[in-house]
């Protein structure tokens, strides 16, 4: 009895097989396993106790696939197995049966009468029937809130009703639109992105022409396309040729010539070729003139002079549609107006080239039987007729393409009635003729009158750094040398110290009385009155560079 007591207690601690807990609606339970035996002590001779089962997940491989759909003696047993609370479903996707109660519905006990059969059977049908018909009102739910969505976000885009979108293709990159922006150094007489891609193409094209030129062989267009291609790494067209033209007439003489040897299979040597031949000045001794070095570069600045007379035109335009108009001349213009978009410019319009001579082709069947009634039997000559006659009606004009528009000059934005409302006309009048004036001092004001400028804009704080130097120094004089060098590592703009000694030499020009030179053999020595107002120094220096600056 001792014996079967120990028996009893190790047989009650030992672990079974775990029972899954039931799974939530509309999921597919893992398959279900059968019941493991516990085995026949009574029938068993060893005294070895079993070992629990292992769990196939990891090291063992799983039950077979029969075994996996094999349900367990509890599931058939309880067909009233807990399902998941109403809290966790869905308030409107209804719970769908799990795959075991289907595999139950769906396969009938041995026991069971036929018609309980057919009504299990029926109620799978419709239970699945319901679920599809509530996966379609839930996808065409979706698909509506998708379109409303959509619409709502066209509505809220800013378009103009009727202005046509402008296709993403047509609208150039940043790079190209704001060139002029990015240019480094001062402003000046900047030209547009494509002009300057155009400028490139022609010192290109003249290094091309002038090689070919110089041993005497003759510059065709597809020789120095590939060429300016190859240097380039940018499409060259006879459409820049024409450009090209535009700008620059006098640089080149195009002709349409056969017979230029070729050494292409798809050209012959009896096809026209667009030839290039280079205008030149004849030499003083008679002999062929060459395209030299010297040359190409006169012949470079000319083309870039007359691309800035190009872009000028546009902006005497622009200046005649500001209000009030401006009149600039054009030998004292040395920047464009702030408000002029360089990059906006239209293209130049390429000049026409010589086009090879039109060839005569049969091109209807009248000309060929007019060609070859000769050569022909009456039946062929017969047929010819009869199609030349059905050729010969009229076939209807196509609608005429209408003309692009020239793209007009950037205006400036005008500013609105209501935002100047109770405003006197007077002294509107009298604010844009100064804004007109300052405008007008800008765009003429030569490079040095605009460095000078820079410089007088540094001094205020060029003044506080020097005094400081001085203070930390306790010198009451000090050698330009020394004061450069101090300055050149205290100031926050970054400059040589020659160009800090100029920021000197001006600031003893404008304030003598505070900041005096004195040249003692061959140094010059700085001398600072510390005992001076520093406020009143800055704002002395602070009226002075805005009486140069035209305010």
């Amino acid at each position: 009895m001792e014996q079967r007591r120990v028996t009893d207690f190790f047989a009650r601690r030992r672990p079974g097989p775990r029972i899954a807990p039931p799974k939530l609606a509309c999921r597919t339970p893992s398959p279900a396993r059968p019941a493991l035996r516990a085995p026949d002590s009574a029938t068993s001779g060893s005294r070895k106790r079993a070992r629990p089962p292992a769990a196939p997940g990891r090291d063992q491989a799983g039950p077979p696939a029969r075994r996996r759909l094999r349900l367990s003696a509890d599931a058939v047993s309880s067909p009233s197995s807990p399902e998941a609370p109403d809290s966790l479903e869905a308030p409107d996707i209804p719970a769908c049966p799990s795959l075991g109660q289907k595999i139950k519905k769906s396969t009938p006990a041995a026991g069971q009468p036929r018609q309980l059969r057919s009504s299990q059977n029926q109620d799978t049908i419709s239970e699945l029937a319901s679920c599809l018909q509530r996966a379609r009102e839930l996808g065409a739910r979706v698909r509506v809130l998708k379109s409303s969505a959509q619409d709502a976000g066209e509505s809220c885009t800013p378009e103009a009703k009727g202005r046509p979108e402008e296709p993403c293709g047509e609208k150039a990159p940043a790079y190209q639109r704001f060139h002029a922006l990015a240019q480094p150094g001062p402003p000046g007489l900047v030209l547009p992105y494509k002009y300057q891609v155009l400028a490139e193409m022609f010192r290109s094209m003249d290094t091309i022409v002038g090689m070919l030129h110089n041993r005497s062989e003759t510059p065709t267009f597809a020789k120095v396309q590939r060429g300016v291609q190859d240097m380039m790494r940018r499409r060259f067209e006879e459409r820049n040729v024409g450009q090209i033209k535009t700008v620059y007439p006098a640089s080149y003489c195009f002709r349409q010539e056969r017979g230029v040897p070729t050494f292409k299979d798809g050209v012959k040597r009896s096809d026209y070729q667009l030839t290039i031949e280079p205008l030149l000045e004849q030499e003083a001794d008679g002999a062929a003139p060459q395209l030299t070095a010297s040359r190409l570069l006169q012949r470079r600045q000319i083309f870039s002079q007359k691309l800035v007379e190009h872009v000028k035109e546009h902006h005497k335009a622009f200046l005649a549609s500001l209000r009030p108009p401006m009149v600039v001349p054009e030998d004292q213009l040395t920047r464009w107006h702030p408000r002029f978009n360089v990059d906006e410019v239209p293209d130049i319009e390429p000049a026409v080239l010589p086009q090879p001579p039109a060839t005569e082709k049969l091109t209807t069947a009248q000309e060929v039987l007019a060609r070859a009634r000769s050569l022909m039997s009456p039946r062929m000559e017969k047929a010819l007729s009869q199609l030349a006659l059905r050729s010969a009606e009229p076939s209807s004009p196509g609608p005429p393409r209408p003309a692009l528009p020239d793209t007009p000059p950037a205006t400036p934005p005008a500013a609105s009635p209501s935002a100047l409302k109770g405003v006197s006309q007077d002294l509107l009048e009298r604010v844009r003729a100064k804004e007109a004036q300052k405008q007008l001092a800008q765009m003429t004001r030569c490079p040095e009158q605009e460095q000078r400028l820079q410089r007088l804009e540094r001094l205020p704080e060029l003044a506080r750094v020097l005094r400081s130097v001085f203070v930390s120094e306790r010198k009451p004089a000090l050698s330009m040398e020394v004061a450069c060098a101090r300055m050149v590592g205290s100031c926050r703009t970054a400059m040589s110290p020659g160009e800090m000694e100029k920021h000197l030499l001006l600031l003893s020009e404008l304030l003598p009385d505070w900041l005096s030179l004195h040249h003692i053999r061959t140094d010059t020595y700085v001398k600072l009155d510390k005992a001076a107002d520093l406020a009143s120094i800055t704002a002395r220096l602070a009226r002075q560079a805005r009486a140069e600056e035209g305010l």
